[in-house]
């Protein structure tokens, strides 16, 4: 994601972002205890004495969800950040791991019976049970559920931080280039919303790619016809509005 985002990242790039994730996993105490003492050394060291945190300017910034610039300003949006926490906490030998609340996304350490929620967000900031029924609450209105606080697969972490970048893109119709990019690497995911393929369809219309956009469209009517024909043939109209367009 970062290489798409930015073009002057290589591999280069790349390896000094990984080293920078190993420098900071080797100034972390040696197995410090259980959960909640591997939360508290996280805490430590990058929340208070590297500042890694996040402010609410970040949710305006498309580097707050990119990594290798999470890890240059020490900032970003709570999903970032936890990789950056469950990164170096792994490199250590810590039982880490990314909890997917509803909207605000925390790190967990520990087994269910013994678990410690952390905040990156807020410094690493140590959860009560309180703490993250408040943070639901305040994103759903619904009470926490067991459910919500297990460990989230690697693959639907990828995808969460794929459709952060794409809303950023889409409130800002210039930087359709960035919902494009987005949208590609979502469909190379193994398990994927079917809607991508009509949003990027969408996208290459809006980029001035009509025919493209519409062989797209077509091909995803095509699929949808299955369950819904009367949205099929709305989205067919769409494709002979492409093509209407090269004239």
């Amino acid at each position: 994601m970062g290489a798409e985002a930015d073009g002057t990242l290589d591999e280069e790039g790349i390896d000094v972002a990984q080293m920078e994730l190993d420098r900071l996993a080797g100034q972390l105490p040696y197995r410090p205890g259980g959960p909640r003492a591997w939360a508290g050394a996280l805490r430590d060291l990058l929340g208070e004495r590297y500042g890694f945190q996040g402010l609410a300017a970040d949710y305006r910034r498309l580097e707050s969800s990119l990594l290798h610039e999470v890890l240059r300003r020490r900032r970003g949006l709570p999903i970032l950040l936890s990789v950056v926490w469950m990164e170096v906490a792994r490199r250590a030998g810590a039982p880490v791991y990314g909890v997917a609340l509803p909207g605000h996304f925390v790190v967990g350490f520990g087994p269910e019976e013994d678990q410690v929620l952390a905040d990156p967000f807020d410094g690493g900031r140590v959860l009560s049970g309180t703490d993250a029924e408040l943070l639901v609450a305040g994103a759903t209105g619904a009470p926490l559920q067991p459910s919500m606080l297990t460990p989230a697969d690697p693959l639907d972490v990828v995808l969460r931080i794929l459709n952060n970048i794409r809303a950023w893109a889409a409130a800002r119709p210039e930087r359709s280039d960035v919902a494009l990019w987005a949208v590609e690497l979502s469909l190379l995911l193994p398990s994927h919303p079917a809607r991508l393929r009509y949003e990027r369809a969408r996208l290459r219309v809006q980029r001035g790619e009509f025919t493209a956009g519409a062989l797209e469209l077509e091909a995803y009517a095509e699929i949808l016809a299955a369950v819904d024909e009367a949205a099929a043939e709305r989205v067919r109209g769409e494709a002979r509005a492409a093509r209407a367009m090269l004239n």
